[in-house]
């Protein structure tokens, strides 16, 4: 793949994308995740060119240009169209990465890591000391995870379905397609003070024009396990291609959970109830074994 720019202008290039996406997000100091964007390389997790570019409802344009220099931009790029499974939106990831907040040592599931490239960014930002667990459900997807991410030895790639891991207890799960409700993995495999950010959402009745199903409504939730419960932040409305396998099943609270979207109040969600009964009167949406409360969690 050629570009009409040096190695060392691509660097450049990177960086001014770094610093444009967290500006973007609105986030004004966060040199860890702003230097995780500029060093890692887009263009070896897209593929080669030509790239399909994401048009939204107007499905894919073929992008002109075969010069990895455009690929830095807050752009959906394709993965497989036919499945409607993007790279996504880098300031919506910079905006969920920065709340994740993880640190160096630690430890982390990605789940529904596509092809790597922010399976890469998680693994900047653990550093070698940390790891990465990559869950890929397609396998064409995760063989090229696999082969991208070969280079960085703190990163394992696996394919598999998303619902099953992690299955050693981990700091952090980083989930990107949608769902109707967490696994039991997500909740239960995190450590105390451990974080979880998932897009729940609620799927299109019909496919997207672009190929796949994506979430009709959907909302980025961020859970953290504390001692007393656990603790819920909304991070804002969201939209990404919802689950295969297991988590795609149709489930019994889905009609409940659109009528809580279409309700409103997501926003003011505080706490996750897991596998308890939920104070009644007191929550935006009530599930088979957990429930979406407005009430915090004690400290």
């Amino acid at each position: 793949m050629s570009s009409v720019f040096s190695h060392g202008e691509l660097a450049v290039i990177r960086r001014a994308y770094a610093k444009q996406i967290l500006t973007l997000c609105g986030i004004a100091d966060d040199p860890r995740l702003e230097e995780a964007f500029a060093a890692v390389t887009r263009e070896r997790f897209i593929g080669a060119p030509p790239w399909l570019m994401s048009r939204g409802l107007r499905g894919y344009d073929t992008v002109a240009s075969h010069d990895p220099a455009v690929l830095y931009q807050d752009v959906l790029f394709a993965l497989a169209s036919d499945k409607g499974v993007n790279n996504g939106s880098p300031s919506l990831h910079a905006r969920c990465l920065h709340a994740l907040n993880l640190r160096e040592g630690e430890r982390v599931a990605h789940i529904g890591a596509g092809t790597g490239y922010y399976s890469a960014l998680l693994a900047h930002l653990v550093g070698t000391r940390g790891h990465v667990l990559a869950v890929e459900f397609d396998p064409v997807l995760a063989q090229r995870a696999r082969d991208n991410l070969a280079d960085l030895p703190n990163v394992t790639v696996v394919q598999g379905d998303g619902a099953e891991w992690p299955r050693e207890d981990v700091d952090a799960v980083y989930v990107n397609f949608a769902v109707g409700r967490p696994a039991e993995a997500w909740i239960e495999r995190l450590k105390q003070n451990g974080r979880l950010i998932f897009p729940l959402g609620v799927p299109q009745p019909k496919p997207s024009p672009g190929g796949g199903t994506h979430s009709l409504y959907g909302a980025g939730l961020l859970v953290t396990s504390k001692r007393a419960g656990l603790a819920v932040r909304w991070l804002g409305h969201v939209s990404f291609v919802c689950a295969e396998g297991r988590l795609s099943q149709p489930g019994e609270d889905r009609q409940a959970l659109q009528a809580a979207f279409e309700s409103g109040g997501m926003e003011f969600v505080r706490s996750l109830v897991w596998r308890q009964s939920a104070t009644p009167g007191r929550c935006c949406f009530t599930g088979a074994g957990w429930a979406l409360s407005y009430d915090d969690v004690p400290e």
